[in-house]
């Protein structure tokens, strides 16, 4: 993420699904914005905020995992600031993080732990993942993925 194999406006698209926040939201975009063309995309989905206030219990987890996490609008205006016209925007349905992201780690979670059995920090990040899936069952209508694409322009 951080030392990508381009050239400077070598690709049309650059594309990252779940993996931007590895590098920052605005980090990503800025530092990216390089390989692409003039008039290039860039796509990359992003966990958000659904409204300005929510319960306390959901806000401190995230403050804590991902300091970055903000609303839609903020997003869309660090889209624009780093020198990208927003092209779209739009909410993942939450099947996406159930079906694709939480239910697989049931049984990843399961052979983690039997294999590293007694382990308190392995025991310690299974209990941090299960809280997490809670968290977003019980609070997914505050938060989730959106999609943010933008186009490439000069500043």
């Amino acid at each position: 993420m951080f030392e990508l194999p381009f050239e400077n406006e070598e690709l049309d698209l650059i594309w990252s699904e779940g993996a931007i926040y590895n590098i920052g939201f605005e980090k990503g975009l800025k530092e990216w914005r390089r390989f692409l063309k003039p008039g290039g995309f860039i796509a990359v989905s992003e966990v958000s905020w659904f409204t300005k206030k929510r319960p306390e219990e959901i806000e401190d987890f995230w403050q804590d995992a991902y300091p970055q996490i903000d609303t839609i609008p903020k997003k869309i205006k660090l889209l624009q600031e780093t020198g990208y016209i927003p092209v779209a925007s739009f909410i993942l349905p939450e099947e996406c993080w159930i079906e694709n992201f939480y239910e697989p780690q049931t049984e990843a979670r399961r052979k983690f732990l039997e294999k590293y059995r007694g382990n308190k920090t392995v025991e310690d990040f299974i209990e941090n993942e299960k809280n997490e899936a809670r968290l977003y069952d019980k609070y997914k209508e505050y938060y989730g993925y959106v999609f943010y694409i933008g186009k490439k322009c000069d500043i």
